[in-house]
């Protein structure tokens, strides 16, 4: 006789292992993972996904966008759905675990109800989302924003780093339709809840020693990716100090007087990041001999509180003008992008915590530095949660190191908090 409610059923981790090892053959590239938004890394991943869930008799769609979404129908399917999943990109020779660990840990607690023959009250739906790490397009969250109908012309026709095409040509070239941009593949009236399962990118869970981290807000980001610092090239010992206009020492002073800046607001409580990623001079003029008249670089700036981003902003492009004043330098900071901060579900939150209690999985909460796709369906009104599993030396580089205990844990736990929204 078939289960009726999935509580304690288990994962199919030997699934989950076998998507791990799929994944990392696909986007092996001699260092790293690699899966390029729309490329075809993630193209492959996504066709496995689709391919595992029908072997499974699951529901298979996607959308205009070429979202995937993987559905266990549920007894009565008028009801608002569960929902679940991440992304299948990566950064450029990142690692295996980013995004993917909550595609496979969605899929795994399916396969598993499936296997057990479990029956929610609801769609329990397995959202596997396309183009989530920006490094490729200068867009934040194309897949979930496409999802709710929130993508406009314009980022449409932002160019990838790599090939130059756009956004529309290469979600063509992947089977979609980027003239549809303005239908939503997701209605927030009728999502129950989103929970997002992702390693964590960052030491806390290793400095705490907990294995699962549950989030109570995701940062929302300020940018400058391409910033430019303007000066005059010129002989080293031939140009008097009077006479010059040294971009370096133009970009230098903004940094340090951006980083005390910071450091001003920390002191007064306020909770944000800011980094400078790229900073480099044009290698086809630079030279040891030469005044540097170029260089560019990048200002990230992250918080939950979106009035501190506001007012970092502001600071940022008062600053901008100082310097450039007094060092003699042009800086154009370049087009401003972002994201909206969001905060997790207090329901949700407390409900992961008891669960985590009584299964005896040593869990805290935190916020995230990061941005996730979570943020988009919070802001969208539906209620949402993100767990973070323990994971060694970071992200975005390929030694990410998951230990497969600690992904067992948060899945069990993404298991639980699934099926008592869908019980």
């Amino acid at each position: 006789m078939a289960h009726e409610a999935p509580w304690r059923t288990e994962p199919d981790f030997a699934l989950a292992q076998s998507l791990f090892d799929t994944f990392q053959t696909i986007g092996f590239d001699g260092r790293g993972i690699t899966r390029a938004s729309y490329g075809e890394g993630e193209e492959r991943a996504h066709n496995h996904v689709r391919s595992v869930a029908a072997d499974l008799g699951l529901e298979v769609r996607t959308d205009w966008a070429m979202n995937l979404y993987v559905t266990l129908p549920g007894r009565d399917r008028s009801l608002p759905a569960v929902m679940t999943g991440s992304h299948l990109d990566s950064v450029p020779v990142g690692g295996n675990f980013d995004g993917a660990a909550g595609v496979v840990a969605g899929l795994s607690v399916l396969s598993g109800w499936v296997r057990e023959g479990a029956t929610p009250s609801r769609d329990v739906t397995l959202m596997a989302i396309r183009a989530e790490e920006s490094a490729w397009f200068p867009v934040s969250y194309i897949g979930s924003k496409a999802a709710f109908g929130l993508l406009d012309a314009a980022a449409l026709q932002a160019r990838r780093t790599d090939t130059r095409r756009t956004l529309a040509e290469h979600i063509a070239e992947a089977g979609g339709n980027a003239e549809a941009f303005k239908k939503p593949g997701l209605d927030p009236k009728h999502i129950d809840c989103f929970v997002e399962l992702h390693i964590e990118q960052g030491p806390t869970l290793i400095g705490k020693n907990a294995q699962v981290g549950i989030v109570t807000g995701i940062c929302g980001s300020s940018r400058y990716r391409h910033a430019e610092v303007h000066g005059v090239w010129a002989h080293s010992g031939a140009t008097p100090r009077a006479y010059r206009h040294d971009a370096v020492i133009g970009a230098a002073r903004l940094v340090e007087r951006l980083h005390r800046e910071w450091l001003e607001i920390e002191a007064d409580g306020g909770e944000m990041t800011l980094t400078f990623g790229v900073f480099q001079t044009d290698p086809t003029q630079a030279d040891f001999s030469t005044i540097a008249g170029k260089v560019g670089l990048s200002i990230d700036v992250r918080s939950r509180f979106l009035e501190l981003l506001s007012k970092m902003n502001a600071r940022i492009l008062d600053i901008v003008q100082q310097i450039a004043m007094d060092n003699d330098v042009e800086i154009k900071l370049g087009p401003h992008t972002g994201s909206t901060p969001a905060q997790m579900d207090d329901t949700i939150l407390k409900d992961l915590m008891t669960l985590a209690k009584n299964s005896e999985i040593s869990a805290i909460a935190m916020p995230s530095g990061a941005g996730h796709d979570s943020a988009i369906f919070a802001n969208q009104g539906v209620p949402t949660a993100m767990l973070f599993v323990r994971n060694q030396n970071g992200s975005h580089n390929p030694d990410e190191a998951m230990d497969f205990a600690d992904f067992k844990a948060g899945s069990r736990l993404l298991s639980q908090i699934l099926a008592n929204r869908s019980a």
